[in-house]
């Protein structure tokens, strides 16, 4: 509880940022984005995907993440080319979009819905789902739909150099050979992890803002259409015919594709210049409504 309120008070650090004549927000900004992108989720990266054991029966809910988000970059990868939306909105979308806060909101509503029995699916599918996606292949998508679009012969090279790819690599080969991360860096990267919450919505409070242009903008509703309800029932559908349809393991699935976008998702969108101001209000904006689809979704599931 302490976590969720300093994190909320560096939300509203943010926006009261932006009201400061002179304050270099921009500055502030960029520090901040990079300071997630390229210390945050390496450690992140070190702390957790060690630990995931590989195994085919966590396929399943692990998948769901990877379905949504390469849903997100079909549909409105399609749209945008037809309706001429721009590379920026469009990438934007597919990112933010296509990730849901599986973790920072997802955690918290999962242990209260369900309980602690919820909580293994509600991790797998945010380190082995969400957080794999968001270092790899939201990187590709930033490349190819950025303000610094590359040839795609340019692109495996960008990404590689993008920091958390890298660590991405090294844990994923961790994992597989079940080294563990040495003791003496777990104090370490648990402080630099906790600072993921607030920090991240510092970012966001920095760049959220809220007019009726904004509200307005069928992007805005398009992306958490696609997210809070298109993306869970599509996954129900699916899903159910693998799992048992009242099991524990598919009502976490189903949940999980319906929680708000990411906020990690949106700092990467800022990074490659894809609609901060879009990206910052799908994430922001996209928690406190997500709370009814949400309890709709509950109730649903039974």
């Amino acid at each position: 509880m302490t976590g969720a309120i300093i994190a909320t008070c560096c939300l509203f650090l943010g926006l009261i940022f932006q009201k400061i004549p002179g304050f270099p927000v921009e500055k502030l900004s960029t520090w901040v984005q990079a300071y997630l992108i390229k210390i945050v989720l390496p450690a992140l990266a070190l702390l957790y995907i060690p630990e995931i054991k590989p195994t085919w029966g966590l396929l399943i809910p692990i998948s769901s993440a990877w379905l949504t988000f390469l849903l997100s970059w079909l549909i409105f990868g399609l749209l945008g080319k037809k309706f001429n939306w721009g590379k920026n909105t469009t990438g934007c979308l597919i990112i933010v979009s296509g990730l849901a806060n599986t973790s920072f909101l997802g955690f918290p509503v999962i242990e209260g819905l369900y309980g602690k029995e919820g909580l293994p699916t509600a991790l797998l599918i945010d380190q082995g789902g969400s957080f794999l996606i968001v270092s790899s292949l939201s990187i590709l998508v930033g490349s190819l739909y950025g303000n610094h679009s590359e040839s795609l012969s340019k692109v495996p090279m960008k990404i590689l150099k993008f920091p958390p790819f890298g660590f991405l690599v090294g844990s994923l080969i961790m994992s597989l050979f079940q080294l563990k991360t040495p003791e003496f860096l777990i104090p370490v990267l648990q402080l630099v992890g906790k600072t993921m919450p607030p920090m991240a919505l510092l970012a966001i409070g920095l760049k959220f803002s809220v007019d009726m242009d904004s509200l307005a903008s069928r992007f805005f509703w398009y992306g958490l259409a696609y997210r809070l309800i298109l993306a869970p029932a599509l996954v129900w559908m699916i899903y159910r015919n693998w799992l048992p349809t009242d099991s524990l393991d598919l009502k976490v699935t189903v949940l999980e594709s319906g929680m708000a976008p990411m906020i990690t998702g949106s700092i990467v969108a800022m990074q490659f210049g894809l609609q901060p101001k879009l990206a910052s209000l799908l994430s922001g904006l996209g928690m406190p409504i997500s709370a009814g689809s949400l309890v709709v979704w509950y109730y649903l599931l039974g």
